[in-house]
């Protein structure tokens, strides 16, 4: 797992779970508030009504006090009848008269000696009147009550409020106020997701010129787009590559100076060797031919570092249908012997491509020399030429066994040879023609005949223009 989708998981993750326990604790702490509050406005609306009854039990009668309370503290009606206040959509009552929550709110009214003045609530436990806060059970419901009585008058007095209500509205209050963090917590995940990503800029910057950065072409990271946590990193990475590039070039060189040092005391090797067969010309003929094959070894190296290194690669613009009729020309000889027939396929007009013609012709022989060592005698050898998209599609493809395609990426690398009984090559030409086509910013394949029969095909793109160097 990256990185930054680690970091991205841990934060979103943590502000997810912080945000849910706030988000749980502000519903409950909201609730416990608003169940307080109607607690204390049931009090207060209890000492309203105590206010009212002190006020006229001096000047009315018991039934004219009980009327009075009845008309006040009441439902109201609509019209003739009363108001269906549990179907009734509308909050508010028709022509303004009130509110349907008023059903859900009770009054109670006794004498001093517990006879009922007004009882909307028809709880029946007079008998049992106690100051203070407690539960009701009436109609089906549970009411939340608190009871006090008047020392001035003797007046029992009592409000009720449904339970029902007094959950809905603290359910809608308390979610009212959870709402804005949960709307907000999906905009704040994706906030800190794209403030992660922007951090990390910095790191895939210094990550791109790693990733595209070739062996002949090492060069030192850019310390000053380094954020200042990991400085130390990037300067042990250039230490590194300062230590890798000294390496490889101390490599090139030992190749470049040993094939250089070979090369003359194999000449001498094989003169003297053609001296001392006399008239008998194949006496160490298995001798001269090891020779020959160390002599291709040491061409082949001395071509492999000048191409790793790049050196005096300066592209020009050539016509490739005269770079592949050299290369024909240059390995008639080879297809002589064993009379086997290069056929040249060109659909092309005039392919132009920025190249270093010397290298294409190196590569183009490298693999028809290649086709001619491993097909059998009297086939054809055949290469077509044709443009695809903004290059050139090359295709050489020979009438030989073959390479099974699990092992084809392996037939690509350095020093393999898959069969030790054909040919007598150094595994190092289909690696030097991939390294020619992947200098000049193509690649190198290798797949089946497209017509089905026995055989290999090695598929070459190059660019009409090449930005590599």
């Amino acid at each position: 797992m990256s990185l930054t989708r680690t970091l991205t998981l841990l934060v979103t993750s943590t502000v997810l779970l912080i945000a849910l326990i706030a988000a749980v604790w502000s519903y409950i702490e909201s609730n416990h508030e608003l169940e307080e509050l109607f607690d204390a406005e049931l009090a207060q609306s209890t000492r309203i009504v105590q206010g009212l009854v002190r006020h006229l039990v001096d000047t009315q009668s018991l039934e004219q006090l009980g009327q009075t309370l009845s008309e006040t503290l009441q439902p109201p009606l609509a019209g003739n009848a009363t108001v269906d206040f549990e179907t009734d959509e509308d909050e508010i009552l028709p022509g303004g008269t009130g509110h349907k929550y008023e059903k859900k709110l009770a009054f109670e009214v006794w004498t001093p000696d517990r006879k009922p003045l007004l009882d909307t609530l028809k709880a029946d436990d007079a008998e049992g009147l106690v100051p203070g806060y407690a539960w009701a059970e009436s109609s089906g419901f549970r009411w939340r009550t608190f009871t006090l009585q008047d020392p001035a008058t003797g007046f029992w007095i009592r409000t009720a409020q449904r339970e029902d209500i007094r959950e809905e509205l603290s359910q809608e209050l308390a979610l009212g106020n959870v709402l804005p963090l949960l709307i907000a917590l999906p905009l704040l995940l994706v906030a800190a997701s794209a403030a992660i990503q922007v951090g990390f800029r910095p790191l895939r910057r210094l990550e791109r010129p790693i990733r595209h950065m070739a062996p002949e072409r090492i060069h030192p990271l850019d310390d000053r787009q380094a954020p200042r946590e990991v400085a130390g990193l990037v300067h042990a990475v250039n230490g590194l590559l300062k230590r890798l590039n000294q390496a490889l070039e101390r490599e090139r060189r030992f190749s470049a100076d040993a094939a250089h040092e070979l090369r003359t005391p194999l000449a001498a090797l094989r003169l003297n060797l053609e001296k001392a067969c006399g008239d008998d010309p194949d006496r160490f003929a298995d001798l001269i031919f090891s020779v020959d094959r160390m002599v291709h070894l040491v061409e082949q190296m001395l071509l492999l570092n000048r191409v790793d290194s790049g050196t005096d690669f300066t592209p020009e613009y050539h016509n490739l249908s005269e770079i592949l009729e050299q290369s024909i020309a240059d390995v008639a000889p080879l297809a002589l012997r064993k009379d086997i027939d290069p056929v040249l396929e060109d659909e092309t007009v005039q392919a132009l491509a920025c190249c270093h013609g010397a290298l294409i012709n190196t590569l183009m022989r490298s693999l028809l020399a290649n086709a001619i060592q491993y097909s059998p005698e009297h086939t054809t050898i055949t290469t077509r030429l044709a443009a695809s998209g903004e290059g050139y599609h090359i295709s050489v493809c020979d009438q030989g066994p073959g390479i099974p395609a699990a092992e084809r990426e392996r037939a690509l690398s350095r020093f393999v040879r898959l069969d030790q009984r054909l040919g007598g090559g150094a595994g190092l030409g289909l690696a030097i023609a991939r390294r020619i086509a992947e200098l000049h910013g193509g690649q190198l394949t290798l797949s089946d005949r497209p017509d089905g029969q026995s055989g290999l095909c090695v598929n070459i793109w190059l660019p009409a223009r090449t930005s590599a160097a």
